[in-house]
């Protein structure tokens, strides 16, 4: 039995899912103006993570994810670099596509594109107003906040509270609102900013809309799961709610499900105060499979800290997995007997222990730290009986165990193979000789090729430098 800690009642409850067998999870992705940072990336290893399970478990998991195409931050990209907004969002959707491959984040199986979608959000938004739930103003479509009893339910606000001076809680109120706390549906175009015809004028939607609007083209009008991280809590997930539900009459999600914050060294992460990192600066130094180790190695709902010191033990903790499975692999193919003996009979019946506290502890609000630790017992157990002259089947069965649970955490057991120096100054030369055509796409695909290889590059006055990670 599966226990999720849902936001919406601040408890832990069994997963009973609305159809038997199928799992309808709607993730909120990210806005693609810029490489995605690492605070982007916990969600996406979190959810990335609870599906896996799910699949585990037997369940069939329509899983979506969108990517927010249109957005002021586009935009505003856009004019600085003088192209178009789609321009900007085609090209950091394909890169966000690359990280999340890095980190071996199963393909949604959908992405919507806002833009893609601006039809079903005039049709909710023009129900909206038939409903009496929103209005239009010069071109500008608000919803009213207090017509929907429930606002707050989610986030645990009370509308009176926000009301009372805490400003900074607010949708940016203009005068022409009905009440400062109305948010917006549509907004009117600005010069130079893309748009689409509307029946309350030329415009573009709000942010809020775009995710109720995806969610149920997708997966209905209601859901089992709705994630993201605690920023989105509120306002996003509670206008979201406020908007499906009104439109609906009914429930629009089961379970909310949020992940904490990521810090850096103990400080919140910000451009101002240099502790900004992308997961592309991440996959130059390390593989991206240690960022994923180092995320699942907390529990989604408490905060975490990263670190360099944090990385380097995630990358040695990682490491002593692959070496298990190697050592196994090796065993397995020297191994002189190949049926499984008595005794090992015995062992590998003892091993399934390990596999049951992993079950447990992600059947427990996904805790991935304590399935993680599971792990371990098992390479201990691994590293303790199997050795040489253990048969075939000994070996094979606990490197299937190993590798079995860690496929569910989406953690990659394969060792990667070593380029020798000669290939390494081949593809430095290669890169060289890309950058000084002008062919940067190339150049880029040779470090990232070096960097999953485990090559750092350094670009120094004096040409370029590498070593091993």
């Amino acid at each position: 039995m599966i226990r999720i800690y849902n936001t919406l009642s601040r408890k832990k409850e069994e997963f009973i899912p609305l159809e038997e067998g199928k799992v309808r999870m709607y993730v909120c992705g990210p806005t693609v103006y810029n490489f995605i940072h690492i605070g982007n990336a916990r969600p996406m290893i979190v959810f990335d993570t609870v599906r896996r399970y799910m699949e585990h478990k037997g369940y069939q998991v329509n899983f979506v994810s969108n990517f927010t195409d249109v957005d002021d931050k586009i935009i505003k990209k856009a004019l600085e670099e003088g192209v178009s907004a789609e321009e900007i969002s085609k090209r950091y959707i394909e890169e966000c596509k690359k990280d999340m491959e890095g980190m071996n984040i199963m393909p949604a199986t959908t992405h919507p594109l806002a833009t893609q979608e601006i039809d079903g959000m005039i049709a909710m938004i023009s129900d909206l107003i038939e409903k009496g739930y929103a209005y239009a103003i010069n071109g500008t479509v608000y919803y009213r906040t207090r017509r929907f009893a429930e606002y707050g339910k989610l986030s645990h606000k009370n509308l009176d509270d926000l009301q009372g001076g805490n400003r900074s809680l607010l949708v940016s109120g203009e005068d022409e609102k009905e009440d400062a706390l109305d948010f917006v549906l549509w907004k009117p175009k600005k010069d130079g900013e893309p748009y689409w015809v509307s029946p309350w004028g030329e415009g573009r939607p709000g942010w809020h809309i775009e995710c109720s609007v995806m969610s149920k083209k997708y997966l209905g009008e209601q859901i089992d799961i709705h994630g993201g991280g605690e920023d989105l809590v509120f306002p996003h997930h509670e206008n979201e709610i406020a908007q499906s539900e009104a439109c609906s009459g009914c429930v629009f999600s089961k379970y909310w499900m949020h992940n904490a914050f990521l810090n850096i060294d103990n400080k919140k992460m910000s451009k101002s105060l240099g502790n900004f990192f992308t997961v592309r600066e991440i996959s130059e130094k390390y593989d991206l499979q240690i960022l994923r180790f180092f995320m699942l190695n907390a529990h989604y709902r408490s905060p975490l800290n990263f670190s360099a010191d944090l990385m380097e033990s995630s990358k040695n903790a990682l490491e002593r997995i692959l070496t298990a499975v190697d050592n196994l692999k090796y065993l397995s193919e020297h191994a002189k007997v190949i049926k499984l003996t008595e005794e090992e009979a015995q062992k590998a019946e003892e091993a399934k222990k390990y596999e049951q506290e992993f079950d447990m502890a992600m059947d427990d609000d996904f805790n991935t730290a304590d399935a993680i630790a599971a792990v371990f017992e098992l390479v201990k157990f691994a590293n303790t009986y199997a050795k040489e002259g253990s048969s075939k089947a000994f070996a094979e069965l606990l490197q299937e165990k190993i590798e079995g649970l860690c496929k569910i955490l989406g953690i990659v057991t394969e060792k990667k193979a070593e380029l020798l120096d000669e290939e390494i100054e081949q593809l430095i030369a290669e890169r060289q000789a890309a950058r000084k055509a002008k062919n940067f796409a190339r150049a880029d695909e040779i470090r990232g090729l070096l960097s999953e290889k485990g090559i750092l590059l350094e670009d120094t006055r004096e040409g370029v430098k590498w070593k091993r990670a």
